[in-house]
């Protein structure tokens, strides 16, 4: 089967080379290209200036974090004039914000990833789709103030971040209105919508006979992130000069902060755990649940918890094999919890077992536990002197992480699902939506944690590298506060000719040491490069026969009969993946499939419906359908972008006419078409 992804360019010139951004990458260290052509083939060169090229002596680990840049960009959803957002689902779910298809619950990840991007469109018109929506962005709980901060150590762009903070203290107070008990000055949440179902809370709320709903109970987790976003709001506060806002949200972070360390720490648990907020027959309010969870780890998420002996001691039950610690996983709960893995919930059509956080893997926790361990073994030296836990500690469990993208069920490809059965080390659900979800993060755990970047708000360039049982790796190609870095260990200097830990910044070498140690320089801030942001003129987000609010307009529409409306509307829905999936074992693909060839042209061919645009190959004019003048049509590539122009025009349909191969059919996985110049260039 051939894939294409056609970009269609409406101008009087043309241009083709993917052009590079003005900032260097370093030359003496990877093969870029090299890299980009083995793990993304023809789709390279979307790859080659957005992302930080990575090899460690570890294999699982450097080629899982190439697929998760593959993950990133198959779940960056092209709005049209809205810009891109990150989807959660690499399909549509029925509880995703329609028409765009936005989840709000694993933003945090989203964002966490896209920081490490060098194509900052992406996370800048995330958050700007975010805090101008004309909607409750709160679905789930989220910590989106403290991630969209998190970028900004990163790229250093004030202008971003200080642009959003009305938004963010509207969706701040908006939790503060409906989950916040002021008695208890503590947020509570019902686990479904902590994006936790069937959790100690809930299950027990119920009796132990179901756990879907229900079990509101104040929970480490929305209060961390409440905590995270009010430390954000109030930094970026101060970038702006409000000091009544900075001064106002710094006091709520501290009173939070004293709460949960008085009320959800646990001392016979040695843990932070839940209270309950909504009583029934079977649970009382303000009475602690019966069990630890993995969540009570996510207040060290946003550096909540005191740097002291007493909370140290809930890092023990990390690595206890009769606790989290299962043979392939970190559990969400303990083994000893009366409903350990009782499934409770089905798919009606499959039959097959459906989300559960009572017992089962979820990369969704890995992660956050992965950055909260990270952050403990930075910022907490009492605790990390206790000897409790350690960096090889973060190095197992991102290994093990590693292991289970290498998925059991679909015979080994490399697809990350929902969640995970910690004792065998397979998928739970594996329904077709489970698929590649973006649920997680990997890429920043690599890049902050193995690697050790630590990103400040300050002009200082910090590592504090966790990979101690690596031979090698190298990172390169990052751009922090505007500067191309690297950093490299080589243990002997036999991979690069260099013994020890070496920080390069642009072409100079400004740090080293001969262990793995932390590091920091000073660096003087620039400007980040600026993406190019051409608005794709063809976007249809959903197929208006099953979603009628959105607009009719464009349509996309075949010459073959009987072909499916909603895969013809997949083919300028925005998205985009190559995934090469075994086409027996469940549905990926994306795009539109013709019948195998037989020598003959089909078309699909966009409906614009009289807006007078400029556009392409064959445009319907008075005298009928024509080709185009003076266009440039490279050779189509297969599984990647390609990239075509012709002369200016004036229409209201386009279409594009093409013959697939003898016996075999094509699949047109994306349609953009621009009234702009465009070939691919990044940056301006």
């Amino acid at each position: 089967m051939k894939e294409a992804g056609i970009m269609a360019v409406l101008q009087k010139t043309a241009l083709f080379a993917l052009a590079t951004s003005f900032v260097p990458q370093v030359t003496a260290g990877l093969e870029r290209s090299a890299l980009a052509e083995k793990y993304f083939g023809n789709d390279a060169p979307w790859y080659e200036d957005r992302i930080p090229f990575f090899e460690s002596s570890d294999t699982n680990i450097t080629e899982v974090y190439y697929y998760r840049w593959n993950i990133f960009r198959a779940h960056q959803r092209d709005l049209g004039a809205q810009g891109y957002i990150t989807t959660e689902f690499i399909e549509d779910v029925g509880w995703q914000f329609f028409p765009s298809a936005w989840l709000d619950d694993a933003t945090q990840f989203h964002f966490n990833e896209a920081r490490w991007c060098r194509d900052r469109r992406f996370r800048v018109d995330h958050a700007n789709f975010i805090y101008s929506a004309d909607f409750d962005v709160r679905h789930f709980s989220e910590n989106m103030a403290a991630v969209v901060w998190d970028a900004y150590l990163v790229d250093g762009v004030q202008s971003d971040i200080i642009s959003h903070l009305d938004g963010m203290i509207k969706v701040y107070e908006a939790w503060q209105a409906d989950h916040f008990d002021t008695s208890k000055n503590l947020y509570f949440i019902e686990p479904l919508l902590d994006a936790t179902e069937y959790t100690i809370s809930s299950i027990d709320a119920s009796c132990g006979a179901d756990g879907f709903t229900g079990g509101d109970s104040f929970r480490p987790s929305i209060n961390a992130y409440q905590y995270g976003n009010a430390i954000a709001i109030a930094k970026i506060a101060g970038l702006a000069g409000r000091s009544d806002i900075q001064d106002d949200y710094t006091a709520r972070a501290e009173s939070l902060k004293t709460n949960v360390q008085n009320s959800l720490w646990n001392s016979t648990f040695q843990h932070f755990i839940d209270r309950i907020y909504t009583s029934t027959s079977c649970v009382t309010y303000w009475d602690f649940i019966r069990g630890r969870e993995l969540a009570g780890y996510l207040p060290w998420l946003h550096n909540l918890p005191d740097d002291n002996v007493q909370y140290a001691q809930a890092w023990s039950h990390l690595t206890d094999s009769a606790k989290f610690a299962g043979p392939f996983g970190l559990r969400t709960n303990e083994p000893s919890y009366e409903y350990y893995m009782v499934q409770y919930r089905y798919d009606a059509p499959t039959g097959l077992r459906e989300c559960q956080w009572n017992g089962p893997v979820w990369p969704y926790q890995t992660s956050q536990v992965l950055s909260a361990l990270a952050n403990v073994l930075d910022q907490y030296p009492t605790t990390t002197a206790q000897g409790i836990i350690g960096a090889q500690d973060y190095m197992d469990i991102l290994s093990q992480y590693a292991s289970y993208h290498y998925d059991k069920n679909r015979g080994g490809i490399l697809n990350i699902e929902e969640d995970y059965d910690g004792d065998l080390g397979a998928p739970i659900v594996g329904l077709d939506r489970s698929s590649h979800y973006f649920h997680s993060s990997f890429v920043d755990l690599v890049i902050s944690g193995l690697v050790g970047i630590r990103p400040s708000a300050d002009d200082v360039f910090n590592i504090n590298p966790l990979g101690l049982d690596l031979d090698y790796f190298r990172l390169e190609g990052v751009i922090y506060h505007g500067n191309e870095v690297a950093v490299q260990w080589d243990v002997d200097g036999s991979r690069y000719g260099t013994q020890g830990l070496v920080i390069e910044v642009g072409d100079t070498v400004v740090a080293t040491s001969s262990t793995l140690e932390r590091l920091s320089v000073d660096i003087t801030r620039q400007a980040p490069p600026k993406p190019i942001a051409p608005i794709a003129k063809s976007i249809q987000l959903q197929n208006f026969d099953v979603y009628a609010d959105g607009p009719a307009y464009p349509v996309g529409s075949v010459s073959v009969s009987g072909a499916d409306s909603n895969k013809v509307q997949d083919a300028i829905d925005g998205r985009i993946w190559f995934f090469q999936e075994p086409t027996d074992t469940y549905t990926i693909s994306h795009g539109w499939q013709t019948p195998d060839g037989d020598g003959s042209e089909v078309w699909y061919m966009i409906d614009f419906v009289g807006v007078p645009e400029s556009y392409r190959i064959e445009v319907n004019s008075a005298s009928g359908w024509q080709a185009v003048a003076n266009p440039v049509t490279p050779s189509i590539i297969e599984n990647g972008i390609t990239w075509i122009s012709w002369g200016t025009v004036d229409t209201s349909q386009i279409r594009l006419v093409f013959t697939p191969p003898l016996g075999s059919p094509s699949r047109l996985v994306e349609w953009k078409v621009y009234s702009d110049l465009v070939d691919g260039t990044i940056f301006a």
